[in-house]
C-alpha cells in the first residue's frame, strides 16, 4: 500500500491536482489562525469596568441630601409658623406660607449642590435622577391643589394637604436614599393625618411643628450620620 500511494504521488497527473490541494489546505489554515487570535485584554477590561461602573450607579442610594440645609430649613419654618399666625387675612396667610416654600426650596437645593460638590457626587448621577423623578410629581400636585383650593376658597383644608403631599414626595424620593429620608416623610404624613382630625385652627402648629421642628430634628440626625 506504501509503494502504490507513493507511486501515485508521483505521476504527473497527480502533480497537477496537488497545487489546488495546498492552496485549500493554505486557506483553511488561514482562517482558523484568524478566528483563534487572541483577544485584546484591553478591551475586555474597558468593558468590565463600564459594566462595574453601571451597575454601581445604579445601586447607589443619593446620599447628598441636605442635613444642615434642612436644620436651616426647618428654623425659617418656625419663624414663618409664628408671622403667618400673626396674619388676619387668609390671603396673607397664603402669601407668607408660599414665600416660606420658595425659601426653603432655595435653601435645600443650594445645601445639596454644596454636599454633593464636597462628597463628589454629581447631581445628574442615576440615584440623583431617581431621588428627583420621586420626589417631584407630588409637589407638582401639591401646587395644583393648592391653587384649586385658593380659588374656592378652601384655606382650612391647605395645611394637612401640605403635609400629606410634601411627607408623600419625602417617602417617594428618599426610596433612592438612605434610611431615614423615607421615614421622615412618614412622619410627616402621620401629622398631615392627624391636622385632618383637628380643628382647622391648629394648622399653624402643625406647620411649625412639621416643616420646622421635623426638619431640624431628621436635619441633625442626616447631618451627624451622612454629613453635611
Amino acid at each position: 500500500m506504501d509503494a502504490l500511494h507513493h507511486k501515485v504521488l508521483d505521476t504527473p497527473d497527480n502533480l497537477i491536482y496537488r497545487i489546488p490541494t495546498m492552496a485549500k489546505v493554505h486557506a483553511i489554515s488561514s482562517d482558523t489562525d484568524t478566528q483563534n487570535d487572541p483577544v485584546q485584554l484591553s478591551d475586555r477590561a474597558i468593558e468590565n469596568l463600564r459594566f462595574i461602573r453601571e451597575t454601581m450607579e445604579r445601586s447607589t442610594s443619593f446620599t447628598a441630601v441636605p442635613g444642615y440645609g434642612g436644620v436651616l430649613m426647618g428654623v425659617t419654618a418656625v419663624v414663618t409658623a409664628y408671622i403667618a399666625s400673626q396674619q388676619i387675612y387668609l390671603r396673607d396667610w397664603l402669601i407668607t406660607w408660599i414665600v416660606e416654600a420658595g425659601l426653603a426650596f432655595s435653601i435645600g437645593l443650594l445645601a445639596m449642590w454644596q454636599k454633593s460638590k464636597i462628597s463628589g457626587e454629581a447631581l445628574l448621577s442615576v440615584p440623583a435622577k431617581k431621588f428627583a423623578f420621586g420626589f417631584t410629581p407630588p409637589l407638582v400636585a401639591g401646587v395644583a391643589i393648592t391653587l384649586g383650593l385658593w380659588r374656592y376658597e378652601h384655606y382650612e383644608i391647605m395645611a394637612p394637604i401640605w403635609m400629606l403631599l410634601y411627607g408623600t414626595s419625602v417617602v417617594t424620593g428618599g426610596a433612592f436614599s438612605v434610611r431615614i429620608v423615607p421615614v421622615m416623610g412618614w412622619v410627616f404624613m402621620a401629622f398631615g393625618a392627624l391636622c385632618f382630625a383637628l380643628p382647622a385652627t391648629y394648622g399653624n402648629y402643625f406647620l411649625g411643628a412639621s416643616f420646622g421642628l421635623l426638619h431640624i430634628i431628621f436635619g441633625a440626625i442626616i447631618a451627624r450620620r451622612y454629613g453635611g
